[in-house]
């Protein structure tokens, strides 16, 4: 008799520890996909910024279309991203092509009054500021979730309930300098 409450008890304490472990997993999954969801506000953002930063330079830059128009398609392909994934990759270009749109102000001194240009610069400036600050967050809960799931015993049970390492939101070499600071406005 003995002997089969020592086999319940091994049992229950390893239904437990189970349990326990898979909402751990699934508390830092959550963890991410919030902090992905903060990211997400900032994009909105920023998506909704582009066409009227572009509005108030296509006047100024007729000659320099090509780069309104990758930003244009950039940011139409950034905001039909479906998962964190596509949404990612999609946001790396964005911020590229938006790289490409550093404008030298000097070169148009009509662009350098525009009272309205100058707002739109500065919105854009600290909305890369705070997406800087939440692409930090949401990488820390990628990094919780895939330490997790990479360590023992987790590693044995992950698999089987469908976790496994996610991406970062990492901006690329060429990308990571200048995402980590705010964009320059030139007089």
């Amino acid at each position: 008799m003995t002997t089969i409450w020592i086999i319940v008890a091994i049992i229950a304490i390893l239904i437990i520890w189970i349990v326990a472990i898979y909402n751990g997993l699934v508390r830092l999954r959550q963890n991410r996909e919030n902090a992905f969801a903060d990211i997400d506000v900032q994009l909105k953002q920023r998506h909704d910024l582009v066409p009227q930063l572009i509005g108030a330079v296509k006047g100024y830059m007729e000659h320099e279309r090509g780069t309104l128009e990758a930003v244009t398609n950039a940011r139409q392909r950034a905001m039909g991203a479906s998962n964190i994934n596509d949404k990612i990759s999609a946001e790396k270009e964005l911020s590229h092509a938006l790289s490409g749109l550093s404008i030298q102000v000097e070169a148009y001194p009509d662009l350098k009054a525009n009272s309205n240009f100058m707002h739109l610069q500065t919105e854009l400036a600290d909305i890369e500021n705070k997406l800087a600050a939440v692409r930090r967050f949401f990488n820390s809960a990628t990094k919780e979730l895939n330490i997790s799931v990479q360590k023992f015993p987790n590693v044995l049970l992950a698999g089987v309930f469908g976790f496994k390492s996610e991406s970062m939101f990492d901006l690329g070499d060429v990308n990571r300098e200048n995402m980590d600071k705010a964009p320059e406005v030139k007089f």
